[in-house]
């Protein structure tokens, strides 16, 4: 059964409720990843997979935080599943979708052997937001753009904010 976005967008701002930088984030992800995914022509399961990754892809912070007292990546990749698990398994997700988006949460901050668009998008549209969200990671924007995008799109979106000189 395809799951609406827009019921996985309103799971994650309740869970996330009271953080609203972790919801604008997600949102912020979403869009870039929607966006891109669509110019890069993915099938419409491998889009649905992307968009409702995006939404979810940081769903682990809150728990990363309570265990850990931290918000590293690599305890987001490892909180994150199981929290985005029960949430799409509730909405009436299909398996193969759940496996699937738990496979890219449990990864997106692993930049190596990357198999598949929606992975590779995911990564692109998360390097998007964190480094606008980051201005320190600016200063290395175009070491960023060489190891971290492969898609045209990403990459357009990415020089036209980091490295177009305009600052418009």
């Amino acid at each position: 059964m395809k799951i609406p976005v827009y019921r996985v967008i309103d799971e994650m701002i309740r869970y996330n409720g009271g953080a609203p930088n972790l919801i604008q984030h997600a949102l912020k992800v979403y869009a870039f990843a929607k966006a891109i995914g669509e110019e890069e022509g993915l099938s419409e399961e491998t889009q649905e997979i992307l968009e409702t990754a995006a939404v979810l892809h940081d769903i682990g912070i809150r728990e990363s935080e309570r265990k850990y007292g931290d918000a590293d990546g690599v305890h987001q990749q490892v909180e994150g599943p199981p929290i985005a698990e029960e949430i799409l398994q509730r909405l009436g997700a299909a398996p193969a979708l759940i496996e699937r988006v738990c496979y890219l949460i449990a990864h997106h901050h692993t930049y190596s052997g990357v198999e598949g668009m929606d992975y590779r998008i995911l990564i692109e549209a998360d390097f998007l937001v964190n480094v606008y969200e980051t201005p320190s990671m600016q200063a290395s924007a175009s070491e960023i753009l060489k190891k971290n995008f492969e898609t045209a799109s990403g990459a357009r979106y990415f020089k036209a904010q980091f490295l177009s000189g305009s600052g418009c």
